[in-house]
């Protein structure tokens, strides 16, 4: 089995593009009501601060310093993207993801079956827990024996940056910035390392769906999954948001950039004008506290627009 570069968090397409880019496919010729938030909750927007500079934080990410940001309200999706509304947009516009031009995607190594395990010759060199799978993508989850029947209200996964777009595109939305991803994790808490407070299970209770055990080995699924879960499962945060840290990565408007924040505006900021890799939060069911510390809502990592794992999803946001 051969080996290819990759993050912890997630991985990145760094091998060339052998195939068609998804840029033919592009074109999009029937978009969803703009009126309508359904489905969505009121952010009232306002200043907050924003980053953490607390010990358990990753200072080469920028999560730091602690600074003043103001954003405006806007409404933002319940949920993050399911299955469901994910086909629905494939069946009315026929559009293709970057993980089925590609012909593959990133799958978690436990999650393959074991017929699916014989075909795959690449795994991550850093991460060896991440499989190159011919066949994965939104549709087939795990592989061409895999399928997303009894999961049409889990995240849809496999959804690189630009999938992401074109979803919001049709439905008339958009991806959240990163101010306003945070601004609404937070749910109106100040300066707390989860949506819900400082303590990561308090009274012994799982409010969010990531690793429980000796990564990347054992999970003792303490809180009840090995991968996704609904996209309604544990409570809400003080906005109304689900799942807004664990469970799936969420795509951020944002390029990364470790430092420009530093000098940026703290009124509505929207990173920098160009990049290599886009913002991603909230974390996902692969996170652990020994190895990626980046469920709290400080956190932050990055992937490549065309890249998809099984771990990476989105939510959209609307503007007032």
């Amino acid at each position: 089995m051969s080996k290819v570069v990759g993050s912890c968090c997630s991985v990145s397409r760094t091998e060339g593009k052998t195939r068609e880019t998804n840029a033919s496919l592009m074109t999009m010729d029937k978009v969803k009501n703009h009126s309508s938030i359904d489905g969505m909750v009121y952010i009232p927007g306002g200043e907050f601060l924003m980053g953490t500079d607390l010990k358990e934080g990753f200072p080469a990410d920028g999560e730091g310093p602690v600074r003043k940001v103001k954003v405006n309200p806007f409404y933002m999706d319940t949920y993050a993207v399911t299955n469901a509304q994910f086909a629905e947009f494939v069946n009315d516009t026929g559009y293709k993801t970057e993980a089925e031009v590609f012909g593959w995607s990133f799958v978690f190594y436990q999650l393959i079956s074991k017929e699916v395990a014989k075909t795959v010759k690449n795994q991550v060199a850093s991460t060896p827990w991440w499989w190159v799978v011919e066949g994965a993508y939104w549709k087939k989850p795990e592989g061409v024996d895999s399928s997303i029947d009894n999961r049409m209200d889990h995240p849809v996964i496999h959804i690189s940056w630009n999938d992401a777009m074109k979803y919001c595109e049709w439905a008339g939305k958009r991806l959240p910035t990163e101010a306003e991803w945070e601004f609404a994790a937070r749910g109106g808490l100040e300066q707390k390392i989860y949506p819900w407070g400082d303590e990561l299970t308090p009274n012994g209770d799982h409010l969010c769906n990531i690793w429980q055990g000796n990564f990347p080995h054992v999970n003792t699924k303490l809180d009840g999954y090995l991968s996704t879960a609904p996209v309604s499962e544990f409570p809400p945060n003080g906005y109304g948001l689900y799942n807004i840290v664990g469970n799936v990565w969420e795509w951020c408007e944002d390029w990364f950039s470790p430092t420009f924040h530093v000098s940026d505006t703290g009124d509505n900021p929207k990173g920098p004008a160009t990049g290599q890799t886009k913002v991603m939060r909230g974390g996902s069911y692969l996170c652990h506290h020994s190895y990626c510390n980046r469920y709290r809502v400080a956190a932050r990592s990055s992937n490549t627009p065309d890249s998809s794992t099984g771990n990476l999803g989105f939510r959209c946001v609307k503007d007032i």
